[in-house]
Order: C-alpha cells, then sequence, then structure tokens
C-alpha cells in the first residue's frame, strides 16, 4: 500500500486517483501547446471531491459527538494556507526582480484578492477565465480555492444546525438534494446572461459541490449489486473521459454541460472501487498526494511561459510542465507535511498566532506593492515602456465609465467656448486627451460623450448573443446624444470616432471570415462576411453621419490602428529579455484591408452629406508600418487604445477642426 497524509476519514485510493487525473488534466489544459480540450474539468471533478470529504467528515463527527467548527477550520487552513502562503511569497520575491510596476502592482491585488479567499470574486469583476488576458493572472487559478474556502466556511455551520435539530442522515440528504437543485438552477439562469459571474460564484458552483455531498450520503443508505456497482464506475470513467475529450472552452460553462463530469466523478466515488489499476497504481497516488500543490504552482508557470513569449516553444513547455511536478514534489515534502505536522502539534492559539503573523506580513506586503510605486527596480527603458499601460485618461473612470444608454456625464476638457464635441466608444474617450490639448491651443473647450461599447450609429443594436448589454442600449445613448443639439451652438462641430470595424466583425480582422457582428440593424446576423448585412452596416453610417451633418459641422475619424498585441507589455518584455527594442507595429497593407468597409462608408458619407474625414494615419503610420510605440514609449495602453502620449500625435488632425 501506499503511504499517505494522516485523514479524518478512511483513505481511499479511487479518491487519490481521481486527484491525480483531475490535476494533470488541468495541467493538460494550461500548458496549451500540450492540449486537452476539456481539460478544465478537472476543477469540477475537484470540486465534487471537495463536497464529499466535507461532508463525510462533517457527518461522521457529527454522529460520533466529537464535530467542532472550529476545529474543521483550522484543519482546513492547515490544509491550504501553508502551500498558497509560499506560492504567493515567491512570486512577490521573484516580481520584483522581473515585474515592470502595471504588473507589479496588479500581482499584489491578485494577491491580496487570494490570501483573502476572494479572487474568485476579484475576477469575476474584472474578466472571463478562457479570455485572452487569462495568461497575464499570476494567480487566477486560486478562483476555485476561493469557492472551496467559501464552501468551508458556510457547509459545516449549515450541517451542523440542521443535524441539532433534525439529527438524521435522511434530513441532511433532502436539505443537500434542495441545495443542489437551487444552485444548479441558478447555474442554468446566469450562465447565458451572466457567463462570467455563473463561472466563477459559489450559488453558481455549489450544486457540484453538493453532488460530492450527496454522493457520501445515498452511498449510505443505498445497496447495490456488485454488477451495478461495476456498471456504474465504468460509466462516471465514460462521462470523465469523453468530458476530457469533447468539452471544450467554447460552451456556455457551467451550465448543461458540466452535469457530464460532475456525474462521472459522482459515479466513480459512489461505487468506491478501490482495485481499479486507473487509480490504485503508484504514479497516479504519487500525483493525487501532491495534486494540491501541483495545481499551486503550474499556472504561475504557465503564465511566465507567457510572459516571456515562450509558450509555443516545445522545450521550454516542456520544461515548464517537468518543473510543475518537481515544485509539487518539493512543497509537499517540505512544506506540506511539516507545516501540518508542526501546527497540529501546537496549542490553538499559538496556531492562529502564526497563521496570522505570516498572511499579515504577505498581506500588507502584497497591499503595498499594489499602492505604492517602487521605482528603480529594472531598467529605465523597461519601466518607460511599461509604464504606458498606466497612461490613460486620468477622467476616464468619471467622464466614460460612469456614462449609461440614458447619457454621459458629458465632461468638459479645458477652459474657453466650447470649440468641439466628441462622440463615441472607449476609443474616442481614449483619444479626447489628443483634441482637448489642440483645442487649448485655439483657447477653446471639449465636450466627450462616451459609451463603451457602442458606435455612433443610430439604429445600432445589440444581438442576443452579446447578453452584458442591453439590445436598444446603444440606439438609446445616441439618440441622447442627438437630443442634446439644442443645448450646444449649431456652429460646434461633432466629432464621431468609434472602433467601427470591430462592430462589423467582432473584433477579429484575420480576414473576417465568419467571424459574428457586434451589432444589427434590421435582424441579427451570424457571420460579418454577409453581404447583405455589410449594405446594411455601410448605409447605417452613412445615414448618421448625414443626419448629424444636418443640425452642425460633422467629422468621422477613419479608424484608429489597432496592434497585434498590448504594446506596453510586449515592449517591455522585449527589452526586459534581450529580444530586441524594435517598435511594436503592424503592416499598413494589413490595416487597409481591415478597415476598407469602414473607408468605403466614410467616403460615401462624404460625398452625400459632405461631412469631413480626419485621418489619423499620417500621424501614427508610413508608407510601410502603422505604429505601437515610438523610441520605445508605447503609443497605446492596451493593444488598441491610444494613451496619453499617443494621442498627441493627433494633434495636427484635430487641428483641422478648429481652423
Amino acid at each position: 500500500m501506499y503511504k499517505h497524509l494522516p485523514s479524518p476519514v478512511n483513505f481511499r485510493e479511487d479518491i487519490n486517483g481521481l486527484r491525480a487525473w483531475a490535476v494533470i488534466a488541468v495541467l493538460l489544459f494550461h500548458f496549451t501547446l500540450i492540449g486537452l480540450p476539456g481539460g478544465f474539468v478537472g476543477v469540477d471533478i475537484f470540486f465534487v471531491i471537495s463536497g464529499y470529504l466535507m461532508t463525510a467528515i462533517v457527518v461522521s463527527k457529527l454522529e460520533k459527538g466529537s464535530f467542532s467548527l472550529l476545529g474543521f477550520y483550522m484543519a482546513r487552513v492547515r490544509r491550504i494556507l501553508p502551500a498558497l502562503l509560499v506560492v504567493i511569497a515567491a512570486l512577490l520575491v521573484l516580481g520584483w526582480f522581473w515585474l515592470p510596476t502595471p504588473d507589479y502592482q496588479e500581482l499584489g491585488k491578485q494577491s491580496a484578492y487570494s490570501l483573502a479567499f476572494l479572487s474568485n470574486i476579484g475576477y469575476w469583476k474584472s474578466a472571463g477565465y478562457f479570455d485572452g488576458a487569462a495568461h497575464e493572472k499570476w494567480l487566477l487559478h486560486t478562483w476555485s480555492l476561493a469557492v472551496e474556502a467559501q464552501f468551508y466556511v458556510l457547509y459545516p455551520a449549515f450541517i451542523a444546525v440542521l443535524w441539532r435539530y433534525w439529527p438524521r442522515i435522511k434530513v441532511i440528504t433532502i436539505a443537500l438534494i434542495v441545495l443542489f437543485v437551487l444552485s444548479f438552477v441558478l447555474n442554468i439562469a446566469l450562465v447565458e446572461f451572466k457567463p462570467t459571474a455563473a463561472f466563477y460564484l459559489l450559488p453558481t458552483r455549489g450544486w457540484e459541490l453538493a453532488a460530492g455531498g450527496l454522493v457520501y450520503l445515498l452511498a449510505r443508505q443505498l445497496v447495490l449489486s456488485k454488477a451495478n456497482t461495476n456498471l456504474i464506475f465504468w460509466l462516471g470513467w465514460i462521462l470523465v473521459f469523453s468530458s476530457l475529450a469533447f468539452i471544450t472552452q467554447d460552451l456556455a460553462w457551467p451550465g448543461y454541460w458540466a452535469l457530464f463530469p460532475v456525474l462521472g466523478a459522482s459515479l466513480i466515488l459512489f461505487a468506491n472501487n478501490q482495485d481499479c489499476k486507473l487509480t490504485n497504481n503508484a504514479i497516479a497516488q504519487w500525483l493525487g498526494d501532491r495534486s494540491y500543490s501541483l495545481y499551486l504552482w503550474h499556472w504561475p508557470l504557465v503564465v511566465a511561459l507567457y510572459f516571456a513569449a515562450l509558450q509555443s516553444d516545445w522545450l521550454w513547455v516542456s520544461g515548464a510542465f517537468i518543473l510543475s511536478l518537481v515544485l509539487a514534489h518539493l512543497s509537499y515534502h517540505l512544506i506540506e507535511t511539516p507545516t501540518r505536522s508542526y501546527l497540529t502539534k501546537k496549542t490553538l492559539k499559538k496556531e492562529v498566532s502564526i497563521i496570522a503573523l505570516v498572511v499579515i506580513i504577505i498581506g500588507i506586503s502584497a497591499v503595498l506593492i499594489k499602492f505604492k510605486d517602487f521605482g528603480n527596480r529594472l531598467p529605465i527603458n523597461v519601466e518607460i515602456a511599461a509604464n504606458g499601460a498606466l497612461d490613460d485618461n486620468p477622467r476616464k473612470s468619471i467622464c466614460h465609465e460612469q456614462a449609461t444608454s440614458k447619457g454621459s456625464p458629458s465632461c468638459k476638457y479645458g477652459e474657453g467656448d466650447i470649440g468641439a464635441i466628441l462622440l463615441g466608444d472607449s476609443h474616442a474617450n481614449a483619444t479626447i486627451g489628443g483634441l482637448a490639448k489642440t483645442s487649448a491651443l485655439f483657447s477653446k473647450s471639449v465636450i466627450e460623450w462616451s459609451l463603451a461599447p457602442c458606435p455612433p450609429i443610430f439604429t445600432a443594436k445589440y444581438p442576443q448573443w452579446e447578453k452584458n448589454y442591453s439590445t436598444y442600449r446603444c440606439m438609446e445613448f445616441n439618440e441622447w446624444a442627438f437630443n442634446q443639439n439644442k443645448h450646444y451652438s449649431e456652429n460646434t462641430p461633432i466629432i464621431l470616432l468609434s472602433r467601427l470595424s470591430s462592430y462589423l466583425s467582432g473584433g477579429n480582422f484575420d480576414g473576417i471570415i465568419k467571424t459574428k457582428p457586434r451589432v444589427y440593424f434590421t435582424k441579427e446576423y451570424s457571420d460579418a462576411t454577409d453581404v447583405t448585412f455589410q449594405n446594411e452596416f455601410t448605409q447605417a453610417i452613412i445615414s448618421t453621419a448625414c443626419k448629424w451633418s444636418q443640425t452642425r459641422p460633422t467629422y468621422l475619424v477613419r479608424p484608429i490602428p489597432e496592434m497585434a498585441n498590448d504594446v506596453s507589455k510586449t515592449l517591455s518584455r522585449k527589452i526586459l529579455f534581450n529580444r530586441g527594442n524594435d517598435d511594436i507595429k503592424i503592416p499598413l497593407n494589413e490595416y487597409q484591408f481591415s478597415h476598407k468597409l469602414v473607408w468605403q462608408a466614410q467616403d460615401k458619407a462624404a460625398e452625400q452629406c459632405g461631412v469631413k474625414i480626419l485621418n489619423p494615419l499620417p500621424y501614427l503610420c508610413d508608407n510601410k508600418y502603422c505604429y505601437g510605440s515610438k523610441n520605445g514609449h508605447s503609443l497605446y495602453y492596451d493593444d488598441d487604445h491610444l494613451n496619453e502620449y499617443g494621442n498627441t500625435l493627433l494633434i495636427p488632425m484635430f487641428e483641422e477642426v478648429f481652423k
């Protein structure tokens, strides 16, 4: 038999082996060069296992009359915190030497969330698990630890209260069935409309943990024949392996599809087969013991590969995979095992004091890193390049993010009479600084009306698949803007600036083949190359421009060039890793191809209504390339929004408005 750490419930090789399969699936999914389409369901399997074990611990001790809520909490702290603290501390130390200020401050923020076991809430507010920015988040994987920690806090108290008044297994079973149903229904209700919330939050994940608890309770009340037990055991593995092979991140998750891995893991646990070589073998048991540390260490190595642009290098990816195993082994033997043994022998007061002291030290460090700029850590050219990410519109939160479909704060920039109004989306907000600096040269001021993500097109509506936004959000905002005409002189020009091509083709400019439009006019289309849709899009741009031109001088801004990668991060990391400091750029012909339809529509509007065109290309491009950086300075704060340094290059363009 294999030697394992002591457990408050009878140790089961099948559970430990299932952990091994789950963690390896997650690793294969995250190390994308290796790849496993449905590997992320390993987390769902972990949830089922946790629900099973926590229910077994709580109920068995309640039956013996030995359950202590504080004792349960401290056991979970001893299990989870030591290895997590070491990972966070290691990242903060290494980040001091390798992370530019914006990245280091973000790591500090993520570390604080992780220490408070609130990282699932933090990531829910910021972005999705499968989006492109995921590989920038060093502690993204701690979202699942936060879900489990929140479950550990609430669940045993709930069971203990029930047991006090109704000390029967059947009552607990019924209560858990109710929890399962409520959580699953909430998951189904939110997964389409609030997918990020459904993915990250305990109320929509609780049914997976409850499923594990139900397995423990039902296994005590149901007796199946050996043939039926074998049948459900292998059915469970079929469901698990099918999930790993055929489920993809394109599915709404968790949703209905999560039933497959959850049911599969539940059936395996219910069968209680200790003799299957899938789990009862030396490799599976070795990995199962180290699964927690392996889960903790592997993701920072995945992010490090992306940080160094090595995610497609087989040698480096293989090395990182192996290093994950090595670090997990060291963590298990040098951190998990000794700290659990050491803390168990201490008095409760001393144990709490030791843990609290370490958490406070690392927590204060994380908060300081988040809010303090520790300069002079890296070469100055690295910091200059990286700090372009922080150089966005200082009034963005007030003037842009507080806008709604009912209107804009109508922020005024500068002093003097109003010389122009800028209407658009986040690209307008990113560019208003250049317009304001131009207006100051003429002793004028400017007004910003911007709402993301809304093009200044009167008839643009959001399709049903864009669940995060109201269907008529953009129409209402544009109508509000048009109705503000009466408050401004008819001689005050309106400038329309937005990321028009992204609404046409969903932001994917790779040939715009089979990309889904982000807006619609008469009906929803699934393909941006549909000629009818393109005609509607073109006509909508023209009719909007013409309608505005009847009320005041109207200017249309050509689309701002978009880079292939985050400019500041790409540039700073190139310099940091000695890969040269060539400017970030895209071919001019790539820009021309991507925005061809928008240019044609704007030209037609100029011909039909006399609107004027403002072209940023002479100031951001030459005859071969459009630039995201110049002489080591980022012109963008991400991949497509100009920063305050970059928008000053457009002053000569905006001078045409005031002249």
